[in-house]
Parts: C-alpha cells; sequence; structure tokens
C-alpha cells in the first residue's frame, strides 16, 4: 500500500493495538507525541505531516487501570480536533469498541441520551468518518452520527475460531434474551452456510424486575447439542451465565459464549466462576484486565480484530467497498 497520502495513528493507551494493525496493512504507525501537564490537562499532536492526506486513528474506547473511559475520549477527540487543525483532508476514528453505545435512548424520565451527545462531540471537532465493531444498538449508532458511519462485525471470526469443534457436532445458536434474536439469528445463518447444514435456534427468557434479572424459561431445543449464546457484549456476566444455566437444564452438552467485547466488570468474576460455561470467546476490542479468577481466565478465548480492521482501512483508503467484509 502506497504511503504517499495515507496515515494511520493511535494514542499511547492503544499502541500495541495499533502497531498490531499497522503491521497487517503493512505501513508504519505514524508518529505522534503526547504531553501531561501538573494540572491533569493533555495535549497530542502529530509529528509528521498531516496536510492533505487520508488520516486514520485507531483507538479503542475502554477504560482500564491507567486512564478511564472519559480520560481517552477527551485525549482522542483533542487529538482528532488537532489533526483536522493540521489540515488533513479526511480524519477517520476506527474505534472497535465504543464507549457510550449502551446508553442509545431514554429509559428514565430526564435520562441522558449519550450516544447522541458522544457521535455531536466527534462532528464538533471534525470527524468524517466514524468506524466501530458490533455496537450494542446499530439503528442508534447509524442514526445519532451525521457523518459517514462504517460498522463491522465480529461474526465471521467467530465462525472460523469454532468451525473445527463444530464440524461433527449438533450445533444449536441461541440468544441470551428476546432482544438479541435478530443478532443470534444472522449468527446462526452464517454458521449454517459454513457448515452447509441447517442450525437450530433458541432464545432465553429475560426480564428485569426491581433491577433485578429474572426469567428461567429456554424457547427451543438444545438437547445434547453444542449452544453457543452469542451477544454483542459481556460486562458483569449475568446475562450470559443465566442464559447458560438455561442450556444447561435444557440438557445442552457444551455451553459456549460469543460475545464482541468482553467489558468484563470486577463482579464478572465470581458470576461466571459460577456459570455452566465452557468457553468464552471474544474479540482483543478490550484486554481482560478485570478478570483476576483463574478459573474464567481459562475459560476465554480472545480473537484477533487486527486483520479485519486493517482491512476495513485499506478499503476506505482505496475507495472500495466494506460489504465483502460483512457478508464473507
Amino acid at each position: 500500500m502506497s504511503e504517499s497520502s495515507l496515515r494511520v495513528f493511535a494514542l499511547d493507551s492503544g499502541r500495541a493495538y495499533g502497531e498490531s494493525v499497522c503491521r497487517e496493512l503493512g505501513v508504519p504507525l505514524a508518529a505522534h507525541e503526547e504531553r501531561q501537564f501538573e494540572d491533569g490537562e493533555h495535549k497530542a499532536r502529530a509529528l509528521e505531516s498531516v496536510r492533505g492526506r487520508d488520516v486514520y486513528v485507531v483507538q479503542s474506547l475502554y477504560g482500564d487501570a491507567d486512564q478511564s473511559v472519559d480520560d481517552k475520549l477527551v485525549r482522542l477527540l483533542l487529538f482528532v480536533g488537532a489533526l483536522r487543525d493540521a489540515a488533513a483532508a479526511r480524519v477517520t476514528v476506527v474505534a472497535p469498541y465504543l464507549a457510550y453505545s449502551r446508553k442509545d435512548q431514554k429509559s428514565k424520565a430526564r435520562d441522558p441520551v449519550t450516544t447522541r451527545y458522544v457521535a455531536t462531540l466527534f462532528e464538533a471537532v471534525g470527524a468524517d468518518c466514524m468506524v466501530t465493531m458490533d455496537v450494542h444498538n446499530l439503528a442508534a449508532y447509524q442514526n445519532a452520527y451525521r457523518c459517514r458511519t462504517e460498522h463491522l462485525e465480529a461474526a465471521p471470526l467467530f465462525v472460523r475460531q469454532l468451525l473445527p469443534q463444530l464440524v461433527a457436532a449438533d450445533v444449536a445458536v441461541v440468544s441470551p434474551d428476546a432482544g438479541g434474536i435478530k443478532r443470534a439469528d444472522a449468527f446462526r445463518q452464517r454458521l449454517a452456510r459454513a457448515l452447509k447444514r441447517p442450525i437450530d435456534m433458541a432464545f432465553a427468557e429475560k426480564y428485569r424486575s426491581g433491577g433485578e434479572l429474572r426469567g428461567e424459561a429456554l424457547v427451543g431445543d438444545v438437547d445434547g447439542k453444542f449452544a453457543i449464546i452469542v451477544d454483542d457484549l459481556i460486562s458483569a456476566g449475568n446475562t450470559i451465565a443465566r442464559a447458560a444455566r438455561a442450556c444447561r437444564d435444557g440438557g445442552a452438552a457444551r455451553v459456549v459464549a460469543c460475545a464482541s467485547h468482553g467489558v468484563f466488570a470486577t463482579e464478572a468474576n465470581p458470576v461466571l466462576a459460577a456459570a455452566a460455561i465452557d468457553e468464552i470467546v471474544v474479540t482483543d476490542s478490550i484486554p481482560p484486565w478485570r478478570i483476576t479468577d483463574a478459573r474464567v481466565a481459562a475459560m476465554i478465548r480472545q480473537v484477533r480484530t487486527a486483520p479485519l480492521v486493517a482491512e476495513a482501512i485499506r478499503r476506505l483508503h482505496a475507495g472500495t467497498s466494506l460489504t465483502e467484509l460483512t457478508e464473507s
């Protein structure tokens, strides 16, 4: 790939991931510097010209032990603004995990619609395009932004990861709740094409009462089957754990959870350690740094997303379609 018009940056907190993407692209990670001032303010600037260039900033927006999600968000916004002021022709933000995407509607009186507010911030600093992966609510994401949006899917990565285990297995794809049926069914169809045979579908009952998850029923047959629970993310783990228990009660022979983003809140350690799950497959959009329980750590398999992200950048830079990435 020509380096003449392309620049790929990653802020310090996401440097390792950015370097991985650039290795797949065959281009060097563009140089920048960051400074932290005594009063807590921050500055970041490019150390090479971006004038007239097609610029990409790769930054997964999750909180970690060093920086909160708000720290990362503000630093990214300021850096995007600096790139536009430095006369970049186009600035694309590539955020495999996009913070605040779950708060996309008012669920209580006077609630914020944070997804839309974050979109406004990115537009205000001059982002031309937003790219993310398996956002919580695709329609809300697309409607929140007035700039161009692109959406990547981890499902092909999960299918390739699981396929060797599934060749001789009787398989059922399970949604952990009724709201995720569309996502799970799309995964089921993709898996059926890969295996060249029909795949069963099921979903677990889930509703909230007084802030607590309730519902025990499983709709669909998983008896004696390899059950694959599909969701967009795992946070505290309660939803996945309840779905896994319903699968076991329904006679599932093996239970695997697939979630694009392993947020893994601290309370996920005891929840998942006690869950009836054999394996948890997530992408590397978020390192599982909060997982301290050895039993849970042994369950987790991470799938690399750098090749997918690199190919998306390659196609965006060349002006070609991203459709094949979601249909493969």
